[in-house]
């Protein structure tokens, strides 16, 4: 167990205690969940007086969010940079999905969380921004998987498509963390083999596209209507 630090003297000394105290708390929060951490409890595994804490953070509450806060922001510049990448869709997604058992600490934080702003309204709005950051990492990338695949004919718009992702892996992650993985090995498979269906059929446009394009071009032309000379007059 850490000794107890002094009160805040410097910058740097408050910006230490604070980084203990979040530690502490993310430390927690996996290993016994928001209902079981009591201020003293915190206050020693941080290794900080126990009076900081509300000096630092104004409630428990605060200091839980902005643990998640700070988790979120770690894994969504993660994300962002996965799906910048030029792999094809079905890639980053397949990436995506072994994150789902990856990143187990920071789901049990996100949902404890979740599960005390059901009761809490006024803590509502930073479990809505936690999903609009999710959301809006991935739009990007679904919105060029969108076009690609030529979705963007059917009744789902970008948004509707991300939608359904962040719900879907919501539903998965709630599941797992009860121990439930019953049809998700079934599911995802099935969703594998669809984008790569997609991207196959893509890459095959794409192909003949450019083929079409080459076709058309003026010294193709010319060399296609020479070819033809030389066999009418060979025949």
């Amino acid at each position: 167990m850490a000794s107890p630090v002094p009160h805040d003297r410097t910058p740097e000394l408050r910006r230490e205690t604070e980084q203990r105290l979040l530690d502490a708390a993310e430390r927690l929060l996996v290993e016994i969940g928001y209902a079981a951490i009591t201020t003293r409890r915190l206050a020693e595994e941080a290794g900080v007086n126990q009076g900081l804490v509300h000096y630092y953070f104004g409630s428990m509450e605060e200091l839980f969010f902005q643990v998640l806060d700070r988790f979120t922001r770690q894994l969504i510049a993660r994300q962002r940079e996965m799906y910048a990448s030029p792999a094809p869709y079905p890639e980053k997604w397949r990436e995506a999905m072994r994150y789902l058992d990856q990143d187990r600490p920071y789901q049990k934080i996100w949902w404890e969380l979740q599960a005390m702003a059901w009761n809490r309204p006024e803590l509502r709005s930073r479990v809505a921004r936690v999903v609009d950051a999710w959301s809006d990492a991935m739009r990007g990338a679904v919105e060029q998987a969108v076009a690609r695949y030529g979705l963007r004919t059917g009744e789902f718009s970008t948004d509707a498509w991300v939608t359904l992702i962040v719900t879907v892996n919501e539903g998965l992650i709630l599941e797992r963390l009860a121990g439930i993985r019953r049809g998700h090995d079934e599911l995802l498979a099935a969703i594998d083999r669809w984008l790569a269906s997609l991207e196959r059929r893509a890459a095959r446009d794409e192909r003949a596209g450019k083929s079409r394009g080459r076709a058309k071009r003026p010294g193709a032309r010319r060399r296609a209507s020479k070819g033809k000379g030389k066999t009418d007059a060979g025949a």
